[in-house]
């Protein structure tokens, strides 16, 4: 028997309204988001066929601490190709998202993405478990910088915050996602499982659910519905309540008018 939602060409739009009231009904939606929701906006992933690591085969020893700072004007290079993106814009997943939250029908969103597109969107309860591509620290003495800073040095950006002598402190900053040989920021990741625990809908949306640790997040769910968005098969396939192979964005778009009928 066909699961609800597995591209019923004959009722198309029937699991789409069905999970339009299970979110009106929902006490506590999460929705947990990876690489796909930003390839509509243009934003590359990592391992698809156009993905990063495909372009660049070196890329996971590029994006680590080590290379990061033996290397830094190529992982600068590399890291202004593929991270600082010009004319991104959020698409609809983003936008319905950040309508949901203001509504009232989301409590939050738990995302493997650095790109910043949901807060873009206008989201607020954002936990970005890899951290925030668009935000940078210095490595010396912690002070904060953002995208613009990074973008108008093409070279190596350094700190310029001042030290009580006066001269410029001069650490190399690095940006606040998280590296390969890294670990994930605990309390973040606390915070992602206490959202999950609460929930009784969780929508999964353009991941493969195969990088960990922020994949086994979803083990620790103990009630509610599933459902799952993905063009590609996932290991939760048969634990979903609903499994959706199509565009994210396009779901959400078909979404839009049947959550907000004004």
């Amino acid at each position: 028997m066909t699961r609800p939602g597995i591209q019923d060409k004959h009722k198309p739009n029937n699991a789409v309204a069905m999970l339009a009231e299970w979110i009106k009904s929902a006490r506590h939606v999460v929705f947990f988001g990876g690489a796909g929701v930003s390839t509509e906006s243009g934003v590359p992933d990592f391992r698809s066929a156009q993905g990063i690591y495909n372009q660049e085969q070196s890329g996971p020893d590029i994006l680590t601490p080590r290379f990061m700072n033996s290397q830094p004007q190529a992982f600068y290079d590399f890291y202004r190709k593929y991270f600082l993106l010009d004319a991104v814009e959020p698409n609809p997943a983003h936008r319905v998202l950040a309508r949901m939250e203001k509504a009232g029908l989301l409590a939050c969103i738990i995302t493997q993405n650095v790109d910043g597109l949901h807060q873009a969107a206008g989201s607020k309860r954002v936990i970005e478990l890899h951290g925030s591509g668009l935000s940078f620290s210095c490595q010396r003495c912690g002070h904060v910088y953002d995208e613009d800073y990074v973008r108008a040095h093409s070279g190596v950006p350094y700190c310029e915050a001042r030290r009580p002598d006066g001269t410029a402190c001069g650490g190399m900053l690095r940006p606040d996602i998280v590296l390969y040989e890294e670990s994930l920021n605990q309390s973040k990741m606390t915070a992602a499982l206490r959202e999950i625990l609460a929930s009784d809908l969780i929508i999964i949306g353009g991941t493969s659910l195969t990088v960990y640790p922020a994949a086994s997040l979803l083990d620790y769910r103990q009630q509610g519905r599933l459902v799952l968005i993905n063009r590609d098969p996932t290991p939760a396939d048969q634990k979903a309540d609903l499994v959706f192979r199509e565009s994210i964005g396009k779901l959400f778009g078909q979404l839009e008018p049947l959550l907000f009928p004004d």
